[in-house]
């Protein structure tokens, strides 16, 4: 395969975060000793966890209101009780 990237043993003892930074970017390494490849390294798959999105879920629930009140009023409001 001519998309893998090789990286001798000296590489992975020496000078790791090279060989790291080609499996962050999802390459496969092909580990070389003596010019022969002994082994592949294989990016660990990242899963993707979708994040909620929280500005549906509040359109969702309450519609397109609009408070009377800002955010801040309440907070200042708020602050004035004690």
């Amino acid at each position: 395969m001519n998309h893998m990237r090789k990286a001798r043993v000296r590489d992975l003892r020496y000078d790791f975060k090279k060989v790291e930074r080609m499996l962050q970017q999802g390459e496969e390494v092909q580990i070389t000793k003596r010019g022969r490849v002994i082994g592949r390294l294989t990016p660990e798959p990242v899963p993707r966890h979708k994040m909620p999105d929280f500005m549906a879920q509040l359109r969702e629930i309450y519609g397109d209101k609009v408070l009377d009140v800002s955010g801040a009023d309440l907070i200042a409001w708020d602050r004035d009780r004690f």
